[in-house]
């Protein structure tokens, strides 16, 4: 950006240190909207044929490939209750008990579409699909206000291509058919995202007036406000917080900045706890403990959980299948021996005591606490034997499973590629689906990374990449590894992974 449109539109810019371009905006002409700040032009010629293409996607997902999970029951029936008898709650013994299994952000989409539309999955799913369309704009925003340090053409380029990207991203598109928490809670990061790659937030430079501070103090309190809206869909969301502050703590570090930094901290913490008070302040008042965010194990008070068994497969597991086959069969179905993978032991004596332990639970038909304990020994001896295993390559292991999978869990394919010619001849049709949505996957991953890399300076480029690194590290420590989880960070990534049609890279 010229250093005489810098002057004029921040008269005090001599007056502070010089402020990075990538946080500048750059208007097209005077006194435009932000969003005309943020889209050239020529974006809008690309935005309605993107849109009609996304739409008409994800329709074909919903039309073909309609899918429910076990846990759509559950927020449908939250949502029905809250809507119907004024209870946020599940049926017990034939009566309604309100609960905190499930944190209100989903049920609460579910109602406002109940009552606009009836208790039909096909509302629901039309509704997430026009909001998946609008994380496409989102990220479209993103991805220009990366590449704000490049000249109008090379943003215009991004934008398009993140749009179209977004829009035809066949994994996010997908997820539209499922009544489940992905598509609103990829809204909410996208957006908080969004805010906190403004300059106004980002860029404690440009804090020189009270019009600074006051400009600041809103964007911070914004994105923690929408960060805590996320909370109320997915848990985890906060984690996105964690990885703002980070990167704003780690670029401003020096002793002169603490206290705008301590400021920043207070307000996006202010924000965050805006929206978790009143879901607090209920559970206290209606189940008798203070629950700011939905259990990790979606339990309710009192269930007796079985820690020790997920220690025990945190030690060998990180394919999602495996999640199907021991995980999810608690608390009472039939765990099969013949499952249980060879990595899983490391010795014939292991195997004797791991098949003991699996023949107890099965002839108990569920998970006694004195069981548990034995299981949590086993974990213990592992971890201690091979603590390298246990703690670097597994997480590793689970990451790789997370983020390089065709995404297949909710399409009727197999998702089977080994043997390559075995797999093949055994369903051509199957392995092609797989294959293609394994390499897209790749392509997108390869993308994000070259850009990471190539743009590695870029402030943005940082926080996306420090925001994917703290949430799948968080994730590998989960009692399962589900691809699913990853999905919030697509769009991001894609705007990362689009600023390589930038062209030549900015000096």
């Amino acid at each position: 950006m010229p250093d005489a449109l810098i002057h004029s539109l921040f008269p005090r810019y001599a007056e502070f240190a010089p402020l990075p371009s990538v946080w500048i905006t750059m208007p097209a002409r005077p006194g435009p909207s932000r969003i005309a700040q943020m889209f050239p032009k020529s974006f809008y010629k690309h935005l309605l044929p993107a849109l009609l293409a996304g739409i008409a996607l994800r329709l074909f997902f919903i039309w073909r490939f309609p899918f429910y999970s076990g846990d759509t029951a559950y927020y449908e029936e939250l949502a029905r209750n809250w809507l119907y008898h004024h209870v946020y709650g599940f049926y017990s013994h034939g009566q309604l008990l309100p609960s905190d299994e499930r944190a209100p952000g989903y049920p609460a989409f579910l109602t406002a579409i109940y009552f606009l539309a009836g208790p039909g999955r096909k509302a629901v799913m039309l509704a997430q699909a026009f909001l998946d369309l609008a994380t496409c704009v989102l990220a479209a925003g993103i991805a220009s206000r990366l590449a704000a340090d490049a000249p109008e053409e090379a943003r215009t380029r991004v934008a398009i291509a993140t749009l179209w990207l977004t829009a035809l991203c066949p994994f996010t598109a997908n997820y539209a058919a499922v009544p489940l928490t992905e598509v609103l809670a990829t809204f909410l990061t996208t957006l908080a995202l969004l805010i906190f790659l403004s300059p106004a937030g980002m860029a404690l430079e440009r804090i020189s007036s009270d019009r600074d501070h006051l400009r600041a103090v809103n964007t911070w309190f914004l994105g923690g406000v929408v960060v805590g809206l996320g909370t109320l869909v997915r848990p985890e969301t906060p984690l996105l917080l964690v990885a703002v502050l980070i990167v704003f703590w780690w670029r401003y570090r020096r002793p002169a900045n603490w206290r705008k930094l301590t400021l920043a901290t207070l307000w996006m913490l202010v924000g965050l706890l805006l929206p978790l008070t009143p879901w607090a302040a209920r559970n206290s008042i209606s189940v008798g403990r203070v629950q700011f965010l939905a259990p990790r194990y979606a339990e309710t008070y009192g269930d007796v959980l079985p820690t020790g068994f997920y220690a025990w497969t945190k030690t060998w597991m990180f394919r999602f299948r495996d999640a199907y086959l021991f995980t999810w069969k608690l608390p009472s179905q039939p765990i099969e021996l013949g499952d249980l993978p060879s990595y899983a032991v490391d010795s014939p004596e292991e195997f004797s005591r791991v098949a003991s332990l699996l023949d107890r639970y099965n002839r108990a038909h569920g998970m006694r606490r004195s069981l548990d304990l034995e299981f949590a020994e086993l974990a213990q001896e592992r971890s201690k034997h091979h603590p390298i295993r246990t703690f670097v390559w597994i997480p590793i292991e689970r990451a790789a499973a997370m983020w390089l999978t065709p995404r297949i869990t909710l399409l009727p394919f197999s998702g089977r590629l080994w043997p390559l010619g075995e797999s093949y001849r055994s369903n051509a049709n199957d392995f092609e689906v797989t294959l293609g949505l394994a390499l897209l996957d790749i392509l997108y991953a390869a993308m994000a990374l070259a850009a990471a890399w190539r743009f590695r300076t870029n402030p943005g480029v940082v926080l996306i990449v420090t925001f994917v690194l703290v949430r799948t590290a968080f994730l590998t420590q989960l009692q399962t590894c589900e691809p699913r989880y990853v999905l919030v960070c697509f769009p991001a990534l894609l705007a990362m992974g689009a600023q390589l049609f930038r062209g030549s890279k900015p000096g």
